[in-house]
C-alpha cells in the first residue's frame, strides 16, 4: 500500500522571489485558488512581515481558502511571528511557519550568533507559535550545510517545543542526491523524537538537482515536499511540483508514494501562473513545455501511432493536456466558452465571463478557430492582468523598406487620454519610443521574445519583455493577432507592472 506525501506549495512565496515574478493580490488569490483545486495540502501564501502587501494579500487568502491549509512565513522572533498569524488566523486550517538558520556560515556572518543562542531562539519561537496554534512548522535555514549533529538537537528541540513538522532546506542548492538522502536518514535515527512530527523537504535548483534531491529524500523517509508550480523561484528556482508529482505518479509500483494531487489539473496550472508571472516556461521542461509530447523523428512518430507508450511513459491526459479538443469559432456561445474555460482551470465570474466573450468574438471574426492558447491570452489580457494606470486606446504604425518607421499612439493615463508619435528602428521600436515618451518612463528594456500561441498564419502572438528601473523589474505580456500590437500591449502591461511595484515596494525577504 503506498505512503502519502503531503504537498507543500510556495509558489506564492519562494516562486515570487524570482526576479520580476511579483504578483498583486488578486493575481495571487487567483492562483491560490488554483492550487486548491490542484489538490495542493498547504499553501505557502506569503511572507506577511515582510510588507503590508504581502500581509494583505495572505489574509485575503487565508479568508478564501476552505480545504488546503494556508501558511505564513516567520522569522523566529515574536513580531514576525504575531504578523504572520494575523494574516492566516481565519484560514480554516491555518499553518506558522517559522525559521533560522543552523549551518555555521550562516551563524557567523549573517545571525553573528553561537549555536546555543539559535538553539533557544528556535525553541521560543516555535513555542511562542504553538501557543496560537496547534499547527507549526519549524525550518533549519541552510540545513544541508549544517553540522548533522547540531541540526538533530534543533529539530529534537523544535518537536518538544511544539513543532508539528520540521524542515530540512537545501536552501543554496549545494546537496547531492545519495548525500541528501543520507542526510534524512541520519536525521530519522538521530533525532529522538522525529516520530513525533513530519519530516520535510524543500530544495533549490542551483545544480539542477532539487527534484532528485527531493526524491532521494522521499525514499529515505520524507513525508512532505515543499515545491513550486515550474520550478519557479529565486536564483535557478525551486522543485517543481509537477516533476516530483509525476515522478510518483509514474513510478508509484517502484517509490510506493501517492499524493493528493488532481493530475488532470497540472498543466492548466502551469500555465495560469506562467501568465501571471510573465515567466516562460522553456519548451524541454519537463511535464508541461510545449514539447514534452511532442514528437518529431520518425521512428518515434511511427511508434506512438502503434502505442503511445513506445515513446510516452505518461499520457498527455494525465496532466491535463488533451488531443480531443473543442474547436471554437465566431458561431460558438457562453455556454461552449464557459465549458471550455472551465476545462483549462478559469472559472470565471459571469462579469467576467462576460468580458472575456467579447474579447473571444472580436478575435473569432479575425480567425478561423479560436484554440485554447489564444483563450489563455484573452484571460490574461481581460481578467488577470495588473491594474492598469496606463491602456492602449490606438495604434497606428507605418514600416517599409522604404519608409522611415513611425508610430502614432494613443493612451489612456489614469483615464485621461495623451497622443504623440515618435520615430524608430523598425515599427516595434517607433511604439516603444513614442509609448516612452507620453508615460515618462525611464524604464530599460531588458529582454524582449516573441512566440506564437497557435500554428498558421494567423496565430495569435505572444511578446514577453523585462523591464528595469530605478531598481526595480518587472515582466510584462501582451497578446494579439497583430504582433506590433502584441508589443505595444506587453510594453504597456510592463509599464503597469512597475507602476505596481512602486506603489508596493517588494521588501528584502528570506528564501529557505
Amino acid at each position: 500500500m503506498s505512503e502519502r506525501v503531503l504537498i507543500f506549495d510556495t509558489t506564492l512565496r519562494d516562486g515570487e522571489q524570482s526576479p520580476g515574478a511579483s504578483m498583486n493580490p488578486a493575481e495571487k488569490l487567483r492562483i491560490a485558488g488554483q492550487l486548491e483545486k490542484l489538490g495542493v495540502d498547504v499553501i505557502e501564501a506569503g511572507f506577511p512581515a515582510a510588507s503590508e502587501g504581502d500581509f494583505e494579500s495572505v489574509s485575503q487568502i487565508a479568508a478564501r481558502i476552505r480545504r488546503s491549509e494556508v501558511a505564513g512565513l516567520a522569522r523566529a522572533n515574536r513580531s514576525d511571528i504575531d504578523r504572520a498569524w494575523q494574516a492566516v488566523r481565519h484560514a480554516a486550517r491555518p499553518r506558522i511557519h517559522t525559521f533560522i538558520a543552523t549551518s555555521d556560515i550562516h551563524l557567523q556572518y549573517k545571525l553573528r550568533m553561537g549555536r546555543e543562542e539559535v538553539l533557544q531562539a528556535a525553541v521560543e519561537g516555535v513555542r511562542y507559535a504553538k501557543s496560537l496554534t496547534d499547527n507549526v512548522e519549524f525550518s533549519a535555514e541552510d540545513g544541508s550545510r549544517s553540522d548533522r549533529d547540531f541540526l538533530c538537537r534543533v529539530f529534537e528541540a523544535a518537536i518538544a517545543a511544539g513543532a508539528t513538522t520540521v524542515n530540512l532546506p537545501d536552501t543554496v542548492g549545494y546537496a547531492i542526491p545519495d548525500e541528501f538522502a543520507g542526510l534524512v536518514r541520519y536525521i530519522r535515527s538521530h533525532t529522538p523524537n522525529i516520530g513525533k512530527a513530519v519530516l520535510s523537504v524543500h530544495c533549490h535548483n542551483d545544480l539542477g538537482l532539487a527534484t532528485a534531491n527531493t526524491l532521494a529524500a522521499l525514499q529515505s523517509g520524507a513525508r512532505q515536499a515543499e515545491v513550486t508550480i515550474n520550478g519557479i523561484g529565486e536564483r535557478a528556482g525551486n522543485t517543481s511540483l509537477e516533476e516530483v508529482v509525476m515522478a510518483l505518479h509514474t513510478r508509484s509500483s517502484l517509490l510506493g508514494l501517492e499524493t493528493g494531487i488532481k493530475t488532470e489539473l497540472i498543466h492548466p496550472t502551469s500555465r495560469l501562473v506562467s501568465m501571471i508571472t510573465g515567466m516562460l516556461v522553456q519548451p524541454n521542461k519537463a511535464i508541461v513545455g510545449a514539447n514534452a509530447f511532442a514528437h518529431e523523428a520518425g521512428i518515434h512518430q511511427d511508434g506512438v501511432l502503434k502505442n503511445p507508450m513506445t515513446y510516452e511513459i505518461m499520457r498527455p491526459e494525465t496532466v491535463g493536456l488533451s488531443a480531443n479538443r473543442l474547436v471554437l469559432g465566431k458561431h460558438s456561445g457562453r455556454h461552449a466558452l464557459r465549458t471550455q474555460l472551465k476545462d483549462l482551470g478559469y472559472d470565471l465570474s459571469d462579469e467576467e465571463l462576460n468580458l472575456v466573450f467579447a474579447k473571444f468574438k472580436e478575435l473569432a471574426d479575425k480567425k478561423k478557430h479560436v484554440m485554447d492558447e489564444d483563450l489563455e491570452a484573452i484571460v490574461t489580457e481581460g481578467i488577470l492582468r495588473t491594474a492598469e494606470v496606463f491602456a492602449l486606446d490606438y495604434l497606428h504604425v507605418t514600416a517599409g523598406t522604404t519608409v522611415l518607421p513611425m508610430a502614432s499612439v494613443r493612451l489612456k493615463i489614469n483615464g485621461r487620454a495623451v497622443q504623440g508619435a515618435g520615430y524608430g528602428n523598425g515599427p516595434i521600436d517607433a511604439a516603444y519610443n513614442t509609448i516612452a515618451q507620453l508615460t515618462g518612463t525611464n524604464a530599460e528594456l531588458l529582454r524582449f521574445s516573441i512566440s506564437a500561441l497557435t500554428g498558421g498564419t494567423d496565430a495569435m502572438g505572444e511578446v514577453t519583455v523585462r523591464l528595469r528601473e530605478n531598481g526595480l523589474i518587472a515582466l510584462g505580456k501582451g497578446a494579439d493577432p497583430d504582433i506590433i500590437t502584441a508589443s505595444a500591449k506587453a510594453f504597456i502591461n510592463g509599464l503597469n507592472r512597475l507602476e505596481f511595484l512602486k506603489s508596493h515596494p517588494p521588501e528584502e525577504t528570506a528564501g529557505l
